[in-house]
């Protein structure tokens, strides 16, 4: 794991400094094997970390087990057909309470 984790931050940052498209990289569809989308989602956590500034900022161990973590999570809502579900409830209960502090 720390392996695959070293070759994205190496990845992204190259990317980074040298403008390149991480797009292909950074998308999978529920069609494909586990292990890109892993990839996949891990590349898109880490480029948004390090567009924000944040990447290392709790140093590279914690960022390790963040980036695991929260892969893991989104993955696994993936394949239980929650996550669209979680959106779109989401926004339905923030829509009913900005609705009943307006009146």
């Amino acid at each position: 794991m720390k392996k695959i984790l070293s070759i994205i931050a190496m990845t992204v940052a190259l990317a980074a400094c040298e403008g390149v498209d991480m797009t292909p990289y950074t998308t999978a569809n529920t069609s494909d094997p586990v292990r890109v989308r892993m990839r996949a989602c891990m590349l898109s956590e880490a480029q948004s970390k390090m567009q924000a500034g944040t990447l290392l900022a709790g140093g590279f161990k914690a960022e390790v087990d963040n980036l695991s973590k929260t892969c893991v999570k989104k993955l696994a809502l993936q394949s239980a057909g929650i996550d669209e579900e979680a959106a779109s409830t989401a926004a339905s209960v923030l829509n009913n309470l900005m609705n009943s502090t307006a009146k």
